[in-house]
């Protein structure tokens, strides 16, 4: 008779094994289409020249044949404007290589949660539907039509019109009491490029909250914690190491604000410490928009910690009260020697665990990352310094600061 595995009790969601936050969606399959993209992101030099130039060369070309690229009668002319070419040769790429990164940290996610045993059977099915509901948001053409109104009618008209244009004549448009009066290079600025940045900017963003809501909903799972697991974090230790998976779009965004900052100190006299309060408020949104979503997993981490401290202390207590009785109080045989015994090397066991308890952390967030993924964020803007101090003093502060 030959033995059969029952498929029900091992069952793998179907979208476990394939799980991502960027290999899906409108403009992916868009990019799959057009042949600037493979199904697993391949194809990536190829995709980022491609749209970091379709943005930034017909602002190159237009400004040009305006007279604005070098001099002409605009303050800003195209090539000073460090903002534009930062925001589009570097921002841009970086908004893009950020999906391969992303999608290797957390592609074996869902699997992982499988693999640790993590999901009782019980609840295989609902953490089925949170892969599952992940998937098809990801994948909604009527959210990604949604973010492309969103970043017209708010982040053309509203934001850069009022808040982020640059308050005097430039290559993309000139101002007057009439109004402002965009160039065919700002038109093209304003109706294009812009959009297409802020686009991808803000599809990270909702990706973010698919990250966001598949883990609070994947918390909402009784999950079968082991306190005495060595990653101290009950078994969920590998989620601490995807907060990584954003470190180049961190390393994206601080380049698009050290862009903002660049052009207003070197072309409106502004210094860097005007907006220190701005870059750490931005320092700090950042920070909680990686490791938020990770902070859902705590109430059940603090959980199994107290209920650890108090299952491991009672079965201490049992085990060492025996102890006492054997070899201190004359429960032992008298044939049994005390030197090379087990029950020391079990009583040495037993407290080990109780340590590898008593240390649970309650977040699956680590200090290194905190300040590592802060330094992605500071290193693009850290070269405006120099615009403070000279290269030399920089050294001596920085060597002082460390020896």
């Amino acid at each position: 008779m030959t033995s059969t595995t029952n498929s029900t009790d091992r069952r793998v969601p179907p979208g476990a094994q394939d799980f991502s936050l960027v290999l899906g969606g409108p403009l992916f399959q868009l990019l799959r289409r057009a042949r600037l993209a493979g199904d697993a992101l391949t194809l990536l030099r190829k995709r980022v020249i491609v749209i970091a130039l379709f943005a930034w060369l017909p602002l190159l070309a237009l400004s040009a044949l305006e007279g604005h690229l070098w001099g002409g009668a605009v303050a800003v002319p195209f090539l000073k404007d460090m903002e534009v070419h930062i925001r589009f040769l570097v921002a841009v790429p970086l908004l893009v290589v950020a999906e391969v990164e992303v999608n290797r940290r957390l592609h074996p996610i869902a699997q992982t949660f499988l693999d640790r045993n993590l999901i009782p059977d019980a609840d295989k099915s609902h953490f089925d539907g949170a892969i599952t509901s992940a998937l098809r948001l990801r994948d909604s053409v009527l959210a990604e039509v949604l973010l492309v109104l969103i970043v017209y009618a708010v982040g053309v008209l509203i934001v850069w019109r009022h808040y982020t244009a640059l308050n005097a004549d430039t290559w993309y448009g000139t101002s007057s009491r009439a109004g402002s009066q965009l160039s065919f290079a700002g038109i093209w600025y304003g109706y294009v490029s812009l959009p297409l940045f802020q686009f991808l900017l803000v599809r990270w963003y909702f990706r973010v909250f698919i990250w966001a809501r598949f883990l609070w909903q994947v918390s909402r799972i009784k999950l079968s914690l082991i306190p005495t697991h060595p990653d101290r974090l009950a078994g969920l230790g590998f989620l601490s190491a995807t907060a990584y998976a954003f470190g180049v779009l961190l390393v994206a965004h601080g380049a698009m604000v050290a862009a903002q900052l660049a052009n207003r100190i070197i072309l409106l006299g502004a210094t860097l410490f005007e907006f220190k309060i701005e870059i750490a408020a931005m320092v700090v949104f950042l920070l909680f928009v990686v490791f938020g979503p990770l902070l859902v997993f705590a109430p059940q981490l603090s959980l199994a910690r107290r209920t650890g401290l108090r299952e491991y202390g009672t079965l201490a207590e049992h085990y060492v009260r025996d102890f006492d009785v054997k070899w201190l109080r004359g429960g032992a045989p008298g044939d049994e020697p005390f030197v090379g015994s087990a029950d020391i090397q079990s009583l040495a066991d037993l407290s080990n665990s109780y340590e590898v308890v008593q240390g649970m952390r309650v977040v699956p967030i680590t200090r290194d990352a905190i300040i590592q993924l802060a330094a992605a964020v500071l290193a693009p803007i850290a070269p405006l310094a120099l615009t403070i101090w000279s290269l030399e003093d920089l050294v001596k502060k920085l060597f002082g600061v460390f020896f």
